[in-house]
């Protein structure tokens, strides 16, 4: 995979429109899982791509390290190697000297190549380092986006629970108006006043027919008197 499509992977799924994908969605829930899940998984492979061109980047910083090092390490050959041919040059020993002027050279050559090698690899750094800022900025967008996307998922969770909840209570509200239990208390009271009443006609009907008999008494009385009555007058007379 190459740093341009690991960058361009990068930038397009940090610019995904959840809102988008959310408005679409059938069952939100599970299309939230199934996203987090894909979305996760992108992210851990993009992580495992910049971690290898951090890698990359760091080995080349590695190496352009070593050759600054190594200019300055033969720059300080060369310099030692020339001080040595001027004294024996001063000395009167040439072909000596003439020897440490040649490895003078030679430690020159390879301080001029090291050099070269280092100036070379420094534009190289220099563009991977902003092409590892922006992949790290990149992910951070990713995994900015990761947890808006749990949050979205959480919070539609908890709404369409509230949303399933209210629905039942409304079902059973609906059910308690069209089978209202409080009309068949109605019928209830109705029987018993019923029942009520025909207690009360008895009783009324019982203490019509005791009057009657008391009545009957009283008449029974009355005759008797008379009876009575008129017997004393035969008598007095």
């Amino acid at each position: 995979m190459t740093k341009q499509t690991i960058l361009g992977r990068v930038t397009q799924l940090a610019k995904a429109n959840i809102n988008a994908l959310l408005d679409q969605a059938e069952d939100p829930q599970k299309m939230l899982d199934q996203l987090i899940r894909d979305y996760t998984a992108n992210i851990s492979e993009a992580e495992q791509a910049v971690a290898a061109t951090i890698g990359n980047l760091r080995l080349m910083e590695q190496d352009h390290s070593e050759d600054v090092d190594a200019a300055k390490e033969w720059g300080d050959k060369a310099l030692a190697a020339s001080r040595k041919a001027d004294e024996l040059r001063t000395a009167g020993s040439v072909a000596e000297a003439d020897k440490f002027d040649n490895l003078a050279k030679v430690a020159l050559g390879r301080q001029l190549q090291s050099e070269k090698e280092a100036k070379t690899a420094e534009p190289t750094i220099a563009s991977q380092t902003v092409v590892v800022d922006k992949l790290k900025s990149g992910l951070d967008q990713m995994k900015s986006k990761l947890t808006e996307l749990k949050s979205k998922r959480d919070e539609l969770v908890a709404r369409a629970k509230s949303a399933q909840a209210q629905n039942q209570m409304m079902d059973s509200v609906k059910n308690i108006n069209v089978l209202d239990p409080t009309s068949e208390l109605s019928r209830f009271e109705d029987k018993v006043r019923r029942e009520e009443a025909k207690a009360m006609g008895k009783q009324e009907l019982a203490a019509s027919s005791l009057d009657a008999q008391f009545e009957q008494l009283d008449s029974l009385g009355d005759s008797a008197e008379v009876e009575a009555r008129l017997a004393a007058l035969k008598t007095a007379s």
